[in-house]
C-alpha cells in the first residue's frame, strides 16, 4: 500500500499513485495551503473532468482539519463550485468523527455521493470511488 503515496513532502497537497484512472486521489498532510489547491488538485481535477465527464475524488487527510489555511477552505470550496455537476463520488478518508460526519451530512446537499472512511479502510474507499457498490470479482 505504501506505492500510493507520493515522496514529495513539500507540498502538502500530494497526489497518490497507482489509483485508478478515472479517480483524482490526493493526500493531505501538514499545513495546506492556497498554492497546493492551485499547483497539485485543479490541474488534476480538471483534467480528470475532460477525459471522464464527472468528478471521482478521494481525499485521504493526513493532517487535522485545523492544517488547513483560510485560504485552502475558499480554494476547496471554489473546487465544489466548479465542478457542482460534474461530482459523481467523493471519498473522504479519516479518523476524525467530526469530519466523517459532516460529510455524511455534505453529501445531502451537494450532487453526486460523498462517503467517509476510516484511514484502515484505504482500500475499500479506493475502489468505491472507482466503481460504486460494484463487487470486487
Amino acid at each position: 500500500m505504501n506505492d500510493i503515496f507520493e515522496k514529495n513532502k513539500s507540498i502538502m497537497i500530494t497526489t497518490l499513485q497507482n489509483i485508478p484512472d478515472n479517480v483524482a486521489a490526493f493526500e493531505a498532510s501538514g499545513t495546506v495551503t492556497q498554492a497546493d489547491f492551485e499547483n497539485v488538485v485543479f490541474p488534476t481535477v480538471a483534467e480528470k473532468v475532460k477525459v471522464f465527464d464527472e468528478l471521482n475524488y478521494l481525499l485521504y487527510l493526513n493532517t487535522g482539519i485545523e492544517d488547513f489555511t483560510f485560504k485552502a477552505w475558499l480554494q476547496d470550496l471554489l473546487l465544489g463550485i466548479k465542478n457542482l455537476t460534474k461530482w459523481n463520488r467523493c471519498a473522504i478518508i479519516t479518523d476524525n468523527n467530526t469530519v466523517q460526519n459532516f460529510t455524511e451530512i455534505f453529501s445531502i446537499l451537494m450532487p453526486g455521493e460523498f462517503r467517509p472512511f476510516p484511514k484502515e479502510k484505504l482500500e475499500e474507499a479506493i475502489f468505491w470511488c472507482a466503481n460504486g457498490d460494484e463487487k470486487k470479482d
